[in-house]
């Protein structure tokens, strides 16, 4: 395994989760499906990130909603840059796994709402390409 810090443990949790709930929260839903959409999603994460992400609870950023996203955004881009400096071949896995959790919490009540797809946009940009 990759050995990540603590620090960026912490990133990469607030990077997935809060990318997650920025989805979940972006339109009123089922936020049952959306949660189990979003965790049957992870297993399209290498074995490695996976361990990291569930080695601790999440901390999300707080404040405003304009707060918050920031905070998940600016997150996002950091784990991109930590898992390249780790594992450059994960790159592309993590940024395709996320977009898909992503896609798969706004779609878990059967419909993609314009505000829950806004958000998609914005997560799968700040993971860059």
């Amino acid at each position: 395994m990759t050995a990540y810090t603590e620090a960026e443990g912490q990133t990469l949790r607030t990077a997935v989760f809060g990318a997650m709930v920025l989805v979940s929260t972006a339109d009123p839903g089922a936020v049952d499906e959306e949660s189990h959409a979003g965790i049957r999603a992870m297993t399209l994460l290498s074995d490695d990130l996976r361990e990291v992400i569930a080695a601790a609870p999440p901390s999300l950023p707080r404040g405003s909603s304009a707060d918050v996203e920031e905070g998940v955004l600016t997150a996002l881009r950091s784990a991109v840059d930590i898992i390249a400096a780790h594992e450059p071949r994960d790159v592309p896995i993590f940024r395709a796994a996320v977009a898909e959790m992503c896609r798969s919490v706004a779609g878990a009540d059967g419909a993609v709402a314009v505000a829950e797809k806004a958000v998609v946009e914005r997560v799968v940009a700040a993971l860059g390409s």
